[in-house]
């Protein structure tokens, strides 16, 4: 879900041009894996299986099958066949009012999923000054707030490099804190300390409560998300039909281990009860060090994972408004005023109304009082809007496999249409589970969860767009060569 979803303009290159693009774009399969796993793999879901201690392997293991394998293979064979991204790949297989609504969904998620994120680099932040903080509603929107605006007024100025921040993150942010704490997790074991949760086999699956015991599975769907992204990149292999399909076991075995791992680790040291969903990880690192008498390491570890997930929003914050600009410009989707780009070509207008909306949203951390229960909320509001643009690329990939079997693919999905059957499945199963309060949301009121997760998921990830497309005018679209007047 980025720019390099999204041709970035319409020219043609050069046959000079195109000759030295040639010489340069091969990537080998292991560092297609590597940018897979830098663009999936974080440690801030590890909390929020933790809670399930061992257990979390199968609840990491199960949406792997169903939902990991299914969406990076069937998205290699689009990608190979058909480029633009999702846009295309649903315009064509299905209509383009439906490859609009997929595109919009890939955008409309980043509106809670930087409230959700940012809610993690407030109680990150938290153990670098006061962790009492990290409980605190207000605290958390405030940061929210500040961090948020902070990043559009970077992105809005262009800034160059700012990609280089997220694949240093994946180093700085998620594998060194995670070996520290896995390594430091191990030692706390092996020094006599009984693990906080049981590990025995009887625990290899969570305990059945109904289906609210399998509600926290969902949150597993967006951490795995984002891999139509890196799909993009099967046609840079020399060989796509055999090394794409190991780049991504490999990719899967690294993204497994990082969120495996880490969790195990925090559910040897932190009780599940005392977990907080949002400072779970800096609460595992506080305990361990406290052990060893090196507490004065907690905020540099802090800071560390504050700065990589900065590094990862700014990344995100321009690439999904970026491709709803350019669909929208093309075929008039948008009112003038949102595709207008400021004075260094950046869509401004989108970021600050997205903007604006995120700030209403970052409020629900300063009125729910349960910080743990906000940020469960709108990380299945996130999940949901984004499921739908799976929902609808499942759907379009069987299409385009009966309607176009001859169009030139760089790669075949083996065994598509069960594959797609699969993941459409898991996924319908995973939006329709969304609706189920889970215990972290805190024994509130059942209505009230649904009333929120039902207006966010399905008011923003369908009505909205209706509205848009509904209410489209002809003189909403742009001519592609017109010039752009500043906003």
């Amino acid at each position: 879900m980025s720019a390099a979803d999204i041709p970035a303009n319409g020219e043609v290159a050069s046959p000079a041009r195109a000759k030295r693009a040639s010489a340069v774009t091969y990537i080998s399969w292991t560092a297609l894996a590597l940018m897979t796993t830098s663009s999936v793999a974080s440690l801030r879901a590890a909390p929020t299986m933790a809670v399930y201690g061992l257990a979390c392997v199968f609840l990491y293991l199960l949406p792997a099958v169903v939902f990991l394998l299914p969406t990076s293979l069937v998205s290699a064979e689009l990608a190979s066949g058909w480029q633009g991204g999702v846009y295309n790949w649903v315009s064509e297989g299905i209509s383009k009012p439906m490859g609009f609504l997929a595109v919009w969904c890939q955008f409309a998620m980043t509106i809670f999923y930087y409230p959700s994120l940012l809610g993690f680099v407030a109680s990150t932040l938290a153990y670098v000054f006061n962790p009492d903080l990290a409980s605190s509603g207000p605290y958390t929107a405030v940061v929210i707030v500040v961090v948020y605006w902070s990043g559009v007024f970077i992105s809005s100025r262009g800034t160059k490099g700012i990609a280089g921040l997220a694949s240093g993150g994946l180093i700085i942010g998620t594998l060194i804190p995670g070996a520290i704490l896995v390594t430091l997790g191990i030692v706390f074991l092996g020094q006599g300390h009984p693990s906080a949760a049981p590990m025995t086999s009887s625990h290899l699956l969570p305990a059945w409560a109904g289906l609210s015991s399998l509600v926290l599975i969902v949150n597993n769907f967006l951490s795995y998300s984002g891999m139509e992204m890196n799909a993009v990149h099967v046609s840079s292999l020399r060989k796509p039909g055999k090394e794409f399909p190991r780049a991504m076991w490999l990719a899967m075995g690294l993204v497994l281990a990082i969120f495996i791992l880490p969790a195990l680790a925090i559910s040897w040291i932190v009780p599940a009860e005392e977990l907080s969903l949002t400072a779970g990880v800096m609460q595992a690192f506080d305990a361990v060090f406290a052990n060893f008498g090196w507490q004065w390491m907690t905020p540099i570890l802090g800071i560390m994972l504050v700065a990589a997930s900065l590094g990862g929003m700014l990344t995100w914050l321009a690439g999904p408004s970026k491709g709803l600009l350019l669909i929208s410009r093309q075929e008039g989707y948008l009112p003038p005023f949102l595709q207008r780009l400021n004075a260094h070509g950046v869509q401004q207008n989108i970021l600050v109304a997205q903007g604006i909306v995120t700030t209403v949203i970052a409020l629900g951390y300063a009125l729910i009082p349960d910080v743990s229960s906000a940020y469960w909320i709108f990380s299945v509001i996130t999940t949901q809007v984004y499921l739908i643009m799976y929902l609808l690329m499942f759907v379009a990939a069987v299409r385009l496999r009966r309607q176009a079997p001859d169009h030139p693919r760089g790669y075949r999905a083996p065994w598509l249409v069960g594959m797609c059957v699969i993941g459409f499945a898991s996924s319908m199963a995973a939006l329709l589970i969304g609706f189920v309060p889970s215990s972290q949301f805190g024994g509130g009121s059942t209505g009230l969860y649904i009333l929120i997760v039902g207006g966010g998921a399905l008011g923003l990830g369908l009505l909205v767009p209706f509205l848009f497309y509904r209410f489209r005018k002809p003189s909403w679209k742009l001519a592609e060569n017109s010039e752009e007047v500043p906003s």
